[in-house]
């Protein structure tokens, strides 16, 4: 996995997952329908091993992977984020899950969100940060949106969600390009 340090916003610690995150808490999250809905998490049944050997799957690569975690105690591990990179052409391909669904709706996923897009064009030398999520899936829509990514393509009846077929929606963000050498 990439080093990455810490990164902190107002309510979050966004950190480089280890083995204090593998818990149940987490196992629930990836075998909750309603949280893997818009995911291809959704196809699979999971366990605290597969949750490892997806963690330990990062060992050795370019890619990030984070926990999400509230810096109030209460709130503890609510998610966990993952950037996949293309060094070769600068380019992160950035996933999330809020898996703690009374936290939806409060702005944790747009924080985390905006923080590691942040992180990687500014820190992590990225010049592309890029996102797909299925067009039914307003929430994440929402945070592409909000988090000022732009139309980066549609591929039309890409998935099948309970039988029907759905397009994916794809977006990005861009380093400046005056900083990359361009006009």
């Amino acid at each position: 996995m990439a080093e990455s340090r810490i990164i902190e916003t107002g309510r979050l610690s966004i950190e480089p997952f280890s083995e204090k995150h593998l818990t149940p808490r987490y196992a629930g999250w990836l075998n909750d329908p309603e949280v893997v809905r818009y995911s291809e998490q959704r196809h699979r049944k999971h366990t605290l091993d597969s949750c490892r050997q997806y963690w330990l799957s990062f060992a050795g690569t370019p890619n990030f992977f984070w926990a999400i975690v509230g810096l109030d105690p209460v709130v503890g591990h609510i998610g966990n984020i993952n950037a996949y990179v293309d060094r070769m052409n600068s380019v992160a391909d950035v996933g999330i899950l809020i898996g703690e669904r009374a936290l939806w709706g409060k702005g944790y996923g747009l924080e985390a969100w905006r923080a590691i897009c942040g992180y990687l064009l500014d820190e992590a030398g990225i010049r592309k940060v890029t996102a797909g999520t299925l067009a039914a899936n307003k929430g994440m829509l929402s945070i592409m949106e909000k988090s000022g990514m732009t139309d980066d393509g549609r591929r039309i009846r890409q998935a099948l969600l309970d039988g029907v077929e759905v397009d994916v929606i794809h977006s990005a963000l861009f380093r400046k390009r005056r900083e990359m050498g361009q006009k």
